[in-house]
């Protein structure tokens, strides 16, 4: 089948709408959300907000490929395409997709404009960002399209071919569980919450000294003199970066600081 560059969705024989591949988008969704969050937790974790920039360029990059030129040409969408390639197409319509990838396109620039051109270090490019991520982990894992949805309630024609069915399907009650599932959930967070109470009084694993630690430049560092307790307070100075997030807390346990 033969693509032309600049068109939005496929015009398939028994389709009343142009059409795309759920399971390449989906697949798509899944490298980009994947990407995201290792980028993410550079900057959170380590301060490290460069991947974070790199990524933000080519997201925008991405979704503007598959705005004005055509998806098939997106690289995450060439990439999602080639991972799926032995799975039997399932087409949704492309109309909710472009009005979900649009609000795609206008959170890339957002975080273009914050993150790469301003350098903005914040709570405004964190929920941006922590937008994208929502968006993409519920394409990804749940084949639910949040833009889709919004897509039904802002335009006045309805979505077709919607991802399992889901425009035409009304789930029976009970479908999503029962009174025993509930159960076990609520067991389940209990005891997650004791072994979060125990980990928190048993010893921290950060003073456990691997085998393979004394290396050259490991044993220069722990035969150094200790310098007092000058030191330990300028190694647990917060950085600028993690009080602009809100996060000097966070910072201080995961440097082992009091």
């Amino acid at each position: 089948m033969i693509s032309r560059i600049f068109e939005f969705g496929q015009t398939l024989p028994g389709y009343e709408v142009p059409v795309l591949n759920e399971r390449a988008v989906r697949a798509s969704a899944g490298i980009l959300f994947f990407v995201a969050m290792v980028t993410f937790m550079q900057a959170l974790l380590l301060g490290n907000f460069k991947p974070t920039q790199v990524f933000v360029a080519a997201f925008l990059i991405e979704f503007g490929i598959r705005l004005f030129v055509n998806p098939r040409w997106a690289p995450a969408m060439i990439l999602g395409q080639w991972a799926v390639r032995g799975q039997m197409p399932e087409y949704v319509g492309a109309p909710q997709k472009r009005f979900a990838w649009s609000i795609g396109l206008v959170l890339g620039l957002s975080m273009f404009y914050l993150i790469v051109v301003q350098g903005v270090i914040g709570p405004i490019n964190m929920l941006v960002c922590g937008t994208c991520l929502l968006l993409l982990f519920f394409e990804s894992a749940f084949g639910i399209c949040v833009g889709c949805k919004l897509h039904d309630l802002l335009r006045p024609e309805k979505a077709q071919l919607c991802p399992g069915g889901a425009c035409a399907y009304t789930p029976p009650a009970g479908s999503g569980g029962q009174w025993g599932h509930l159960l076990v959930l609520v067991v389940f967070a209990l005891v997650m919450v004791g072994v979060g109470r125990w980990v928190s009084h048993a010893p921290d694993v950060r003073g456990m000294q691997h085998p393979g630690l004394h290396s050259h430049g490991a044993a220069q560092t722990e035969t150094a003199p200790a310098t007092g307790a000058g030191a330990e307070a300028e190694r647990c100075k917060v950085p600028e970066f993690a009080k602009a997030m809100g996060h000097e807390t966070i910072w201080k346990q995961h440097n082992g600081c009091q």
